[in-house]
């Protein structure tokens, strides 16, 4: 988020006669200040990026043989695959899925060996068996691999056979559907299973890059995925959850699917009906999913929510037309959810299954005598994935709520501003400060009575009592990492699928903080001062669960450990929020302070990801310095800080800054922010330390670097703004402290 405090252009000399008042008075006049509308940041649509991650590996074909226990097990696959046997191709197709589960190493030795086109041209085998079998491959690669595999895929071709696929499958359905008695249970079960890995390959690709999604568009495929939904009570639960994810996926920010949906009142009605508690097929007993049969029941109820608030606001004649979706689908579907897991627990659950399934041993060998079977799983293989599937569902609720607390509005709508305001945020407002917090007067619970509206379309009721303290209590238990969360740097997860999805629900759910906090902190800085203390008190807890987050997940920094690093970036945003809320009443801890410091510093300033993580760290270290606790140390930890903003700026021997433009323009800003009242307790810093002077002399500097944004750039334009008002907000600034004649 770029947040920066606004000034009016050239305080002193549009006000000469103010000048007897301090800075911050000037900015509470009407017009100074404007308070930042939240933007929706645009998620990594993928819902499973990565489900074994190889980030840990080193490059290359060689390194891959070395680290693969299955090397002399490649190249009689490849072999067989284009053989004239189509018992020995169906054979290779298989042993494909088998040797890639959970193991990456092989996975990109098969990669290396164009086991991707060779799977492709199977597509097209004259023998239906084989078909299948390469499609179910593709299918696990797809899922094991991420994005660069399924870019392979579509550079590949791929969607050429596939189109083929789904006119035979619906017409197979429809037969299916129409007379059950006349078809064979094992027939039926195989297309079923072709579906399932069919839609989820189409789901997968879709998410690769936009010319895979225009293609996807192409096909058309809204009524295809419908047609499972609809026959969700008459066939397996795997192809119609599949279904349901593809159009979940297809409906995010993608207009051509959102119009096929809104198209049909049927389909409306049909994503409706899922929802509804009384349908058995979808019943969720006592709102937990471990109290039902099939972990994918409640899945489908999340993606049938998460499609509805893509797809929303529903045209009429739909009765759903005048339903808000995410005060009456989204936080009732989805809260229950997340509130139903226990991450301990869970990590617990699998520690144990994966004993269980070490002390199994592993009769099946690769031959052509004991051909190895797809589904040929032990029971606690089985189990650990019905936990996968668990934790996925939470991981997908966090993100859909978390793009509902995103697009929560301002506490006072302006007048006249259209609902349709751009999505940039232009004329919606600025840059406010991030996000911010709420919890009790105690660091443990949140206060009953703090309010979070979700109404896209009308102001917050702050005298409604909804959903908040308890979403965000549920939300803070599962930021905590478990044992299984953040493997040690030199120690692989015994499960990599469990850890990836556990790693993913804390970073997800602390996405899900930043916004509610962003949401809490307009709320406060236009309610009355109770609500003010409520959030100030409740922000307090919350700043203290996340820093005990961060102290679990730790500092390691190496292949293997990005996802650490993403709880950090993300972290620091929340704490932001938090810090802003509560700013002047937390006090500045020495270990948070130097911990903020070391991570901006680690951010190399070049990168936007990096850039923002320095901005997020130094608006946090900002309210710090701000600390309204009485004695040396909130004076020191002020100085501390202060030194630390200066180092970033221009001088004189320096011209450019080593933080970076942005960075740098954000330490301006706070600069001036904490110096803003002269009379304030930690004041005595500026002057003694003779800040004013290293101001001045940065201004040159500043104004260079502003002059250097291009603003063709992605995002230069937004950035060129907001330099030039930092720019002449400095210039004000020094001239109104020089004025005070305080030395």
């Amino acid at each position: 988020m770029k947040e920066t405090r606004k000034y009016k252009f050239g305080l002193v000399r549009i006000l000469p006669d103010l000048v007897s008042l301090n800075f911050s008075t000037l900015l509470s006049l009407p017009g100074l200040f404007s308070m930042g509308k939240s933007q929706k940041k645009r998620a990594m649509r993928r819902h499973n990026p990565m489900r074994v991650p190889d980030s840990h590996l080193p490059k290359g074909l060689a390194s891959a043989s070395e680290t693969s226990s299955k090397t002399e097990a490649i190249l009689p696959i490849i072999q067989k695959m284009q053989g004239t046997d189509a018992a020995e191709r169906k054979w290779a197709c298989v042993a494909v899925s088998n040797l890639i589960q959970n193991d990456p190493s092989t996975r990109r030795l098969l990669q290396g060996k164009n086991i991707v086109g060779a799977l492709i041209t199977r597509l097209t085998d004259s023998e239906e068996e084989v078909v299948i079998e390469a499609l179910g491959a593709l299918r696990n690669l797809c899922i094991d691999g991420g994005y660069d595999i399924c870019a392979e895929m579509y550079n590949k071709s791929i969607l050429v056979p596939l189109r083929t696929f789904v006119p035979k499958v619906s017409t197979t359905l429809s037969q299916y559907l129409d007379g059950p008695q006349n078809a064979p249970e094992n027939a039926q079960k195989l297309v079923y299973e072709f579906a399932d890995n069919l839609i989820t390959v189409l789901w997968c690709l879709s998410e690769t890059s936009n010319k895979a999604l225009a293609a996807i568009n192409d096909m058309k495929l809204t009524p295809f995925l419908m047609s499972f939904l609809a026959a969700r009570e008459k066939i397996p639960l795997a192809p119609v959850t599949a279904a349901a994810q593809c159009l979940y996926v297809l409906t995010d920010d993608n207009y051509p699917a959102i119009a096929d949906v809104r198209s049909d009142g049927g389909y409306i009605a049909c994503l409706m009906s899922i929802l509804n508690p009384d349908e058995n097929s979808v019943t969720m007993p006592n709102g937990k999913s471990a109290d039902c049969p099939d972990p994918r029941v409640v899945t489908l109820r999340v993606l049938a929510s998460g499609i509805l608030r893509n797809v929303s606001p529903i045209p009429p004649p739909s009765a759903a037309s005048a339903i808000d979706v995410d005060k009456d689908i989204v936080l009732p579907q989805l809260q229950p959810v997340i509130a139903a897991i226990s991450l301990p627990d869970a990590s617990a659950s699998a520690l144990q299954l994966i004993s269980q399934q070490e002390a199994t041993p592993n009769i099946e060998k690769l031959s052509l005598k004991n051909t190895p079977k797809s589904d040929h799983k032990s029971s606690a293989e089985i189990e650990l994935e019905r936990l996968e599937g668990r934790l996925r569902t939470v991981q997908l609720a966090l993100e859909i709520l978390t793009g509902a607390c995103a697009t929560l509005p301002d506490p006072e709508p302006e007048a006249n501003v259209p609902s349709g305001q751009n999505e940039d945020g232009e004329g919606e407002g600025e840059d406010g400060d991030e996000d911010i917090a709420e919890e009790d007067g105690d660091d443990d619970e949140l206060p009953a009575d703090i309010d979070m509206a979700v109404d896209r379309d009308e102001g917050m009721d702050t005298d409604t009592p909804t959903t908040l303290p308890t979403l965000v209590e549920h939300l803070l238990a599962l930021i905590q990492p478990t044992t299984l969360s953040f493997p040690p740097l030199a120690t692989p997860s015994p499960h990599p699928p469990t850890t990836s999805a556990l790693s993913a629900i804390h970073v997800a759910a602390l996405e899900c903080l930043n916004n509610i906090f962003l949401a809490l902190a307009r709320t406060t800085a236009s309610s009355s001062s109770r609500s003010a203390a409520i959030a100030d008190a409740g922000g307090r807890a919350v700043w203290h669960a996340v820093w005990a987050a961060l102290g679990a997940v730790g500092t390691q920094t190496g292949l293997g450990q990005e996802r650490r690093r993403a709880m950090w970036e993300v972290a620091v945003g929340v704490l932001w929020g938090v810090a802003s809320v509560c700013r002047g009443s937390l006090d500045p801890n020495p270990e948070h302070v130097q911990a903020l410091m070391a991570l901006c510093d680690s951010a190399s300033g070049s990168a936007d990801t990096d850039a923002q993580l320095r901005v997020k760290c130094i608006g946090t270290l900002e309210c710090l310095a701000m600390s309204m606790s009485p004695g040396p140390a909130s004076v020191q930890a002020n100085a501390t800080i202060a030194t630390y903003l200066l180092s970033m700026l221009p001088s004189p021997s320096t011209p450019v800054s080593p933080a970076g433009t942005e960075p740098m323009l954000q330490a301006a800003a706070s600069l001036i922010d904490i110096y803003s009242d002269e009379g304030a307790p930690w004041d005595a810093n500026f002057r003694a330390g003779g800040y004013l002077e290293r101001l001045a002399g940065g201004v040159d500097g500043v104004k260079k670097a502003v002059r250097a944004i291009d603003r063709r750039k992605e995002g230069g334009r937004e950035l060129r703004r907001r330099g030039e008002e930092v720019r002449d907000n400095l210039v004000a600034f020094i001239k109104y402290r020089k004025d005070l004649r305080l030395f």
